[in-house]
């Protein structure tokens, strides 16, 4: 069984202040309405709980009422976040099928040039439906040419990368013969000169 995480009890700053007063409120409000009168006598606090017990019950209900909201909200969220995961599967599963030759032979240089981060041009329609797609990701880096536009590094994303074998990228099994090479290369996109490694920036 999948272990419910803690952070439902342990809300992030801002919010851990009214978290922990809204706790501590529930948990006090709760005892002394409900913890017995023969203890309540014993300490003294029966007199003081009788007089004012309208307002611990009403603690008592605004404590437990946020409690729950917070609860609600985090299952909320958690569903959320996994129907947003089955989609991002979902399309990159539909889009893996409908690979154009311009958007195959992008993700096959990751593997022809060895790299799990390559520059790419931003402005390629592949990279723009390679990225829409949730196939690969951007990281950032940023640069600006005056003749090739703007380039990025991309990754190809961890969700996609099972998805992604040899017989997708119609990549040759093994080591490749000179035919084979030859063929991968005149299949390389047609901005292939401006697919780098991370580390090969002009300066």
């Amino acid at each position: 069984m999948q272990k419910i995480n803690t952070q439902i009890f342990k809300p992030s700053v801002p919010k851990q202040l009214i978290f922990s007063s809204m706790l501590w409120l529930a948990i006090v409000s709760g005892v002394l309405l409900f913890v017995p009168v023969g203890i309540l006598t014993a300490v003294n606090l029966e007199v003081v709980v009788s007089a004012n017990s309208s307002f611990i019950g009403l603690g008592f209900i605004i404590g437990i009422a946020y409690l729950i909201t917070q609860v609600v909200s985090y299952f909320l969220d958690e569903a959320i976040g996994a129907l947003k995961a089955k989609r991002t599967i979902e399309i990159i599963e539909e889009k893996v099928r409908l690979l154009d030759p311009t958007e195959r032979a992008l993700l096959r240089e990751f593997f022809l040039q060895g790299e799990t981060v390559l520059t790419l041009p931003q402005n390629e329609p592949a990279v723009k439906s390679l990225l829409t797609t949730n196939i690969i990701e951007l990281l950032g880096n940023q640069k600006h040419y005056a003749i090739q536009g703007s380039t990025a590094d991309y990754k190809i994303s961890m969700r996609a990368r099972i998805y992604l074998n040899r017989q997708v990228l119609r990549l040759p099994v093994g080591e490749p013969s000179q035919a084979e090479m030859l063929n991968l290369i005149k299949a390389r996109p047609t901005f292939a000169n401006n697919v780098t490694g991370p580390r090969k920036h002009a300066a």
